[in-house]
C-alpha cells in the first residue's frame, strides 16, 4: 500500500510504500529518504492509479511505526536544529553573506542539516559550510529558495480569508503570467494581483482555463454591439456569469446576459 506522509505540518506530502503493512492515518512513522531517515505522520493512504509514474518511480519505503525513544530524539533534533538555525545566521553576518535564513532541520538520523534562506542575489556560501560542518560533524546543505517557497514554508492568510493555497493544497508551484491576471479582466495593480510573496496569485494559473473557457465569445470593453435593434458599448464584462454592461447613445445602463442573437 502506498501512504502519503508529511514531516511538517504546512510540507508536501511524500508517498512511500508500507510493504503490505498497514498503517492508520495521522500515526508517526520512520521513513527512508534519499537524505537518509526521516520522521513524518501519515496522512493519508493513497491509490496509486492517480499517481504519476515519476511520483511512483524510485519510492521509497516507510521502515517502521515510531517509538517513545523516536519521539524524543525528534524532538531533540528540533531543539538542535532551532540553535543551529540562529548559529548559521550569525556566521552568515560575520561573514558579511547577505541571506536570512528561515528554516534548519535535521534528518532523523542527523545524518544531515538542511538550511534553507533567501537572498537577493547568488551567494558564495562555501565558507560557511565548512565552518557550520565543523561545529555539527555532518554534512551541511545549504539551499536558496524564492519568495513564493517562503510563503509556502511560512504559511499565512490570502485576501481571500482562506489559508494560502501554497500551503494548504498545492503540491507544486505553476508558472503564473500576466496574460492570466488580464484574462479575468483584473485591475493590473500589484496591490489586487499580487499574494503575500509579492508574485502572482497563485489561483490565477488553476483558474485561467476555467476563465479562458468561460469567456468564449464574449465582448471585450470597448466594443459594440447590436442589442434588440440598438447599438450599444461595452463597458463591462462579467465572465464567469456571461453577463456584460452595455451603454446606448443616450447614456441608459442596463446589464444583459449574453447569447449568440447579441452581434
Amino acid at each position: 500500500m502506498i501512504y502519503g506522509v508529511k514531516f511538517s505540518s504546512n510540507g508536501k506530502v511524500y508517498y512511500f510504500n508500507g510493504k503490505n503493512k498497514k498503517y492508520n492515518k495521522n500515526i508517526n512513522v520512520i521513513v527512508e529518504t534519499d537524505k537518509g531517515l526521516q520522521y513524518g505522520k501519515v496522512v493519508g493512504i493513497i491509490n496509486e492509479e492517480k499517481l504519476l509514474k515519476e511520483e511512483l518511480k524510485d519510492i521509497k519505503d516507510i521502515i517502521r511505526s515510531t517509538t517513545k525513544k523516536d519521539y524524543n530524539n525528534y524532538l531533540n533534533n528540533l531543539k538542535d536544529a532551532s540553535n543551529a538555525l540562529k548559529k548559521g545566521q550569525e556566521l552568515a553576518n560575520e561573514l558579511n553573506l547577505k541571506m536570512k535564513f528561515l528554516n534548519c532541520e535535521f534528518t532523523f538520523d542527523r545524518k544531515q542539516l538542511l538550511f534553507t534562506f533567501i537572498a537577493d542575489d547568488r551567494i558564495d556560501f562555501r565558507t560557511l559550510t565548512k565552518k557550520l560542518a565543523a561545529i555539527y560533524k555532518t554534512r551541511i546543505e545549504l539551499r536558496q529558495i524564492g519568495t513564493r517557497d517562503k510563503a509556502s514554508n511560512v504559511g499565512g492568510i490570502g485576501p481571500c480569508g482562506r489559508e494560502l493555497c501554497c500551503t494548504s493544497f498545492l503540491k507544486k508551484l505553476g508558472s503564473v503570467s500576466i496574460n492570466m491576471a488580464k484574462n479575468q479582466n483584473l485591475a493590473l495593480n500589484p496591490n489586487k494581483i499580487n499574494g503575500l510573496c509579492g508574485r502572482l496569485f497563485c489561483c490565477l494559473e488553476y483558474e485561467d482555463g476555467e476563465y479562458t473557457k468561460m469567456r468564449k465569445g464574449l465582448p471585450v470593453v470597448g466594443n459594440t454591439i447590436k442589442h434588440n435593434g440598438v447599438f450599444k458599448n461595452v463597458i463591462e464584462v462579467d465572465i464567469l456569469n456571461r453577463i456584460i454592461t452595455v451603454v446606448d447613445e443616450k447614456g441608459n445602463i442596463e446589464k444583459v446576459e449574453y447569447n449568440e442573437s447579441i452581434k
